[in-house]
Protein backbone atom coordinates (compact mmCIF):
# COMPACT_ATOMS: atom_id res chain seq x y z
CA UNK A 1 0.00 0.00 0.00
CA UNK A 2 1.70 3.19 -1.21
CA UNK A 3 1.44 6.42 0.75
CA UNK A 4 2.24 10.06 0.06
CA UNK A 5 2.59 13.08 2.32
CA UNK A 6 -0.20 15.67 2.22
CA UNK A 7 -0.24 19.01 4.03
CA UNK A 8 -3.67 20.28 5.03
CA UNK A 9 -4.29 23.81 6.27
CA UNK A 10 -7.55 24.20 8.18
CA UNK A 11 -9.73 27.32 8.19
CA UNK A 12 -7.51 28.82 10.92
CA UNK A 13 -4.33 28.12 8.89
CA UNK A 14 -3.19 25.31 11.22
CA UNK A 15 -0.98 22.86 9.32
CA UNK A 16 -1.82 19.16 9.56
CA UNK A 17 0.59 16.79 7.78
CA UNK A 18 -0.56 13.23 7.12
CA UNK A 19 0.56 10.09 5.33
CA UNK A 20 -2.21 9.45 2.80
CA UNK A 21 -2.98 6.16 1.09
CA UNK A 22 -2.85 6.35 -2.71
CA UNK A 23 -6.25 5.59 -4.24
CA UNK A 24 -8.37 7.25 -1.55
CA UNK A 25 -10.11 10.60 -2.04
CA UNK A 26 -9.03 13.76 -0.24
CA UNK A 27 -12.36 13.62 1.62
CA UNK A 28 -11.64 10.06 2.82
CA UNK A 29 -8.14 11.05 3.92
CA UNK A 30 -9.42 14.12 5.78
CA UNK A 31 -11.99 12.06 7.65
CA UNK A 32 -9.45 9.36 8.49
CA UNK A 33 -7.25 11.96 10.20
CA UNK A 34 -10.11 13.99 11.75
CA UNK A 35 -9.42 17.02 9.59
CA UNK A 36 -12.46 19.31 9.78
CA UNK A 37 -13.98 18.91 6.32
CA UNK A 38 -17.73 18.42 6.15
CA UNK A 39 -18.70 16.31 3.13
CA UNK A 40 -22.43 16.45 3.93
CA UNK A 41 -23.41 14.25 0.96
CA UNK A 42 -20.87 11.54 1.90
CA UNK A 43 -18.99 11.95 -1.39
CA UNK A 44 -22.03 11.52 -3.65
CA UNK A 45 -21.24 14.71 -5.61
CA UNK A 46 -24.46 16.31 -4.38
CA UNK A 47 -23.10 19.28 -2.39
CA UNK A 48 -20.04 21.52 -2.13
CA UNK A 49 -19.18 21.09 1.54
CA UNK A 50 -15.92 19.23 0.84
CA UNK A 51 -14.60 22.22 -1.13
CA UNK A 52 -10.80 22.43 -1.05
CA UNK A 53 -8.34 24.91 -2.50
CA UNK A 54 -5.15 23.63 -4.12
CA UNK A 55 -1.95 25.34 -5.16
CA UNK A 56 -1.73 25.95 -8.91
CA UNK A 57 1.07 23.38 -9.29
CA UNK A 58 -1.05 20.67 -7.64
CA UNK A 59 -4.21 21.67 -9.50
CA UNK A 60 -2.36 21.34 -12.81
CA UNK A 61 -1.48 17.71 -12.03
CA UNK A 62 -5.14 16.70 -11.85
CA UNK A 63 -7.56 15.89 -14.64
CA UNK A 64 -10.16 18.58 -15.27
CA UNK A 65 -13.26 18.52 -13.06
CA UNK A 66 -16.32 16.83 -14.55
CA UNK A 67 -19.29 18.99 -15.51
CA UNK A 68 -21.12 17.62 -12.45
CA UNK A 69 -18.26 18.71 -10.18
CA UNK A 70 -18.18 22.13 -11.85
CA UNK A 71 -21.91 22.51 -11.17
CA UNK A 72 -21.40 21.75 -7.47
CA UNK A 73 -18.33 23.98 -7.26
CA UNK A 74 -20.50 26.88 -8.42
CA UNK A 75 -22.27 26.56 -5.05
CA UNK A 76 -19.05 26.61 -3.00
CA UNK A 77 -18.29 29.51 -0.69
CA UNK A 78 -15.03 31.28 -1.55
CA UNK A 79 -14.56 29.60 -4.93
CA UNK A 80 -11.10 30.07 -6.50
CA UNK A 81 -9.54 29.12 -9.83
CA UNK A 82 -7.91 26.12 -8.13
CA UNK A 83 -10.94 24.91 -6.17
CA UNK A 84 -11.98 21.27 -6.29
CA UNK A 85 -14.28 18.99 -4.32
CA UNK A 86 -12.35 16.73 -1.96
CA UNK A 87 -14.60 13.78 -2.79
CA UNK A 88 -13.53 13.99 -6.44
CA UNK A 89 -9.75 14.28 -6.00
CA UNK A 90 -8.11 10.87 -5.75
CA UNK A 91 -4.66 10.70 -4.15
CA UNK A 92 -1.93 9.69 -6.60
CA UNK A 93 1.86 9.53 -6.19
CA UNK A 94 2.08 12.84 -8.10
CA UNK A 95 0.32 14.57 -5.20
CA UNK A 96 3.18 13.88 -2.77
CA UNK A 97 3.73 16.99 -0.62
CA UNK A 98 0.60 18.69 -1.96
CA UNK A 99 -0.83 21.57 0.05
CA UNK A 100 -4.60 21.42 0.56
CA UNK A 101 -6.34 24.42 2.05
CA UNK A 102 -9.80 24.30 3.57
CA UNK A 103 -11.94 27.40 2.97
CA UNK A 104 -12.90 29.56 5.93
CA UNK A 105 -16.59 28.63 5.48
CA UNK A 106 -18.75 26.08 3.72
CA UNK A 107 -22.26 26.41 2.41
CA UNK A 108 -24.19 23.49 3.88
CA UNK A 109 -27.40 23.12 1.95
CA UNK A 110 -28.92 20.88 4.64
CA UNK A 111 -29.09 23.66 7.23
Amino acid sequence: MKEVTLHFFDKDSNKITVQATVGLSILEIARKFHIPIEGACEGALACSTCHIILEQETYAKLSKPSSEEDDMLDLAFGLTSTSRLGCQVIVTPELNNAIIKLPRCTRNMLI
